[in-house]
């Protein structure tokens, strides 16, 4: 396993020890999934946090109709879990799938959160994480989502040519709450 970019990643937020490194290792397992599969199934109990080390991922619920919504996506280099699931100990309102094939490594829930509790600086790299992704990033997206337009909100995604030019059309629309020929007149205006 190859845990370079994993570790770099946490070191960002909150350097680790030497022995801290040992020990989250020791946790940790890699694993390969395949496009589509499920790395959380909606309804089940969040089990493992993941690290993104290759491919492309989306946090999705299921509307009435049985259409995907789809919350957020996750490139490389990225840490992915139910967070919500896993700190109210209930089951997952999302699913997590693989939109690419996907090489990721994961680490149960169970161990990690004992380590949080052993491991100083293991908590603060976790506190340090989730204040930027669950509270920094996170308000300017809801806001978006409740004053912008699926124009305004597709011009801000367009941003990330890497993520864009990966996703297909059908996710984008439901990212933005739209229909695929909704998306398809805002790509036209946007080009004319």
């Amino acid at each position: 396993m190859n845990s370079s970019q994993f570790l770099k990643q946490i070191n960002s937020y909150y350097p680790l020890s030497e022995e801290t490194i040992t020990a989250l290792m020791d946790i940790c397992s890699e694993e390969h999934y395949k496009k589509n599969d499920l790395l959380l199934e909606s309804g089940s109990m969040a089990r493992y946090y993941y690290f993104i080390q290759s491919g492309l991922v989306g946090y999705y619920t299921m509307d009435e109709q049985g259409n995907s919504i789809y919350k957020i996506f996750f490139e490389e280099n990225s840490f992915v879990a139910s967070t919500s699931a896993i700190i109210k100990n209930e089951p997952s309102d999302f699913s997590i799938i693989a939109l690419e094939d996907c090489s990721v490594i994961k680490y149960p829930v169970k161990a990690y959160r004992e380590l949080l509790g052993k491991c100083h600086d293991l908590a603060l790299f976790h506190i340090r994480y989730l204040e930027k992704n669950w509270v920094v990033k996170k308000e300017p997206l809801e806001v978006s989502l409740k004053y912008e337009t699926a124009k305004q909100r597709y011009l801000l995604l367009l941003e990330n040519k890497s993520l864009h030019e990966r996703l297909k059309q059908h996710h984008i629309a439901s990212y933005l709450g739209i229909t695929p020929t909704q998306l398809s007149r805002i790509k036209k205006e946007i080009n004319s």
